[in-house]
């Protein structure tokens, strides 16, 4: 893409070389024309009734494309041509073309007799004008290709990209089915022959969660169903499926009022997955040791959900880069989840989600946006 900007950028600027150079070229016969028209009027003023001057009448005729204002020293209009045709009578009009004349090439003057003096101002042709800008046209023609190609590339790429994360995603779901469905069957045996076993219902849980995250992979490429409900119990139960899963040495901390109902749109078993994967991020970037603080605040069109934690900290270089795909820090992981939380949050919930601030060794905030409505 640099390439191209270059070549574009270049092109650009060897056009407006050459048409610089052909401009002047241009510009030279121009005013040779003009001084040619100049001294044909000065013939035909001093010539007799003898003489034939036609072939004067006819340069000055045969000029078409470069408007002329003939005065005299006091600057009193005396002819002109190639103006508007319907103000070329106008003296008001034609004095104000006179000034803006002024303004351009440098006038001929034409010595008559007896010490009169007339003065010719002209102005460059339509098609010099044209050629001046020409090359500014033609480098913003090639700016625009490239600009459309580039468009071009990346939705093309996007969408093989997509395509990607659903073939997989779907893949996933179909490898994690089978081996969930025989665990939930097992579960389902253990809770029976040994109910007095109080661990079998934390296994159960873990495989309701496993039959979440299969139902999760296999909607991933289809329009989820968002529906107006309390956030607040959301959050509160995937915080308190952690806690049961995390060091004891992590403290989760929620600085918001547990009983507050705020409603909004969402897609309950998605919007568990983002709150999830920040969360694991926080404790991973804390190596299981610190505090994880909820915060929620509300305006009139948004609610804020801030998770922060007591972490290693982002570089500011890569704000943008932990929600890329395959972006990762850890030895093993694939760098998706933090990607897959913000295609969630961003384009299934039309919200917003980036790195609110953070310092290296003190940890960060990740801010999550949804609306009201």
């Amino acid at each position: 893409m640099l390439l191209l900007f270059l070549f574009a950028i270049m092109t650009g600027i060897g056009s407006l070389i050459y048409t610089r150079y052909l401009a002047g070229i241009l510009k030279e016969e121009e005013r040779k024309r003009v001084e040619l028209w100049a001294e044909s009027t000065k013939l035909i003023s001093s010539a007799d009734s003898s003489q034939n001057i036609d072939f004067l009448f006819s340069i000055i005729e045969n000029n078409k494309t470069i408007p002329v204002i003939l005065t005299d020293e006091n600057d009193r209009i005396l002819s002109s041509v190639n103006f508007d045709k319907d103000r070329s009578k106008d003296t008001a009009f034609l004095k104000e073309q006179l000034v803006k004349i002024k303004k351009g090439n440098n006038p001929i003057y034409i010595d008559l007799e007896h010490g009169f003096r007339n003065i010719i101002y002209y102005k460059d042709s339509i098609i010099l004008t044209q050629l001046a800008f020409y090359p500014y046209v033609q480098t913003g023609i090639i700016l625009l290709f490239i600009l459309f190609a580039y468009l071009s590339f990346s939705s093309s790429r996007k969408a093989d990209d997509n395509q990607l994360w659903v073939s997989m995603s779907r893949e996933t779901a179909h490898q994690l089915g089978t081996p969930t469905s025989s665990l939930a069957g097992w579960v389902e045996i253990m809770h029976e022959k040994y109910p007095e076993i109080t661990l079998t219902r934390e296994i159960s849980l873990d495989v309701d969660r496993l039959e979440k995250i299969t139902e999760r992979f296999s909607r991933i490429g289809s329009k989820p169903v968002l529906e107006t409900k309390n956030i607040i119990p959301i959050i509160i139960k995937t915080i308190d499926y952690l806690k049961s899963r995390t060091s004891s040495r992590v403290r989760f901390t929620i600085a918001f009022p547990a009983a507050e109902e705020i409603a909004v749109p969402v897609n309950s078993a998605l919007f568990e997955w983002v709150i999830e994967t920040i969360s694991k991020n926080a404790i991973d970037s804390m190596e299981g040791d610190g505090e994880i603080t909820y915060a929620i605040l509300e305006t009139d069109k948004n609610i804020l959900i801030d998770i922060s934690d007591t972490g290693k900290g982002i570089p500011k270089r890569s704000f943008k880069k932990i929600f890329s795909p395959g972006y990762t820090t850890k030895l093993h992981g694939w760098g998706l989840g933090l990607s897959l939380a913000r295609r969630i949050v961003e384009e299934f919930h039309d919200g917003r989600i980036y790195v609110r601030h953070s310092e290296i060794g003190k940890g960060s905030c990740i801010r999550i946006i949804m609306n009201r409505e």
